[in-house]
């Protein structure tokens, strides 16, 4: 992890800390990476529920919830279905925040011009309250769309609180 993605996870893992505010995370197309890195934030275990890796279709539906219909129109990776997970983590998983995050970090899912490798979509919720719900996109490898999503997230989401 680059220390500048290091220093965002630090700087809302402070912020969640001032507000005594925890956080829990379903991630698909960043595996579990986004809570790898709040781990590391000193004091993470006052803030960081938890998390769930929900890279399978699968798991989308058998543990969040997600409708066969939801993913069928709309694909794994998009708002609908991000929401949709986020919505889902609250039901397993106590914290203030819940964060789902669905994407494409590389060719092979659904992919289309309008929704290239690189989109990743996030979605931030308090309660019912959305945080955030976004569709970026990212250029480059893997491992660096996941880094950038990281990067972004982190900064966006400290913007919202």
């Amino acid at each position: 992890m680059s220390e500048d993605i290091y220093n965002k996870l630090l700087s809302l893992g402070q912020l969640l800390l001032s507000k005594s505010l925890t956080i829990a995370f379903a991630e698909s197309a960043t595996a579990g990476a986004m809570s790898a890195g709040f781990a590391l934030v000193p004091d993470a275990g006052k803030f960081l529920k938890g998390g769930l890796v929900c890279y399978d279709a699968g798991l989308k539906i058998d543990l969040l919830g997600v409708s066969k219909d939801q993913l069928e129109k709309y694909t794994p990776e998009s708002s609908t279905v991000t929401h949709a997970i986020t919505v889902g983590l609250q039901k397993l998983i106590p914290a203030d925040i819940h964060v789902g995050c669905t994407g494409l970090t590389c060719a092979g899912g659904s992919e289309t011009p309008d929704k290239p490798v690189g989109t990743m979509f996030l979605c931030a919720m308090q309660g019912k309250k959305v945080l955030m719900e976004e569709k970026i996109c990212f250029q480059g490898s893997r491992e660096e769309i996941v880094s950038k999503t990281i990067a972004y997230f982190s900064s966006r989401l400290e913007t919202c609180l």
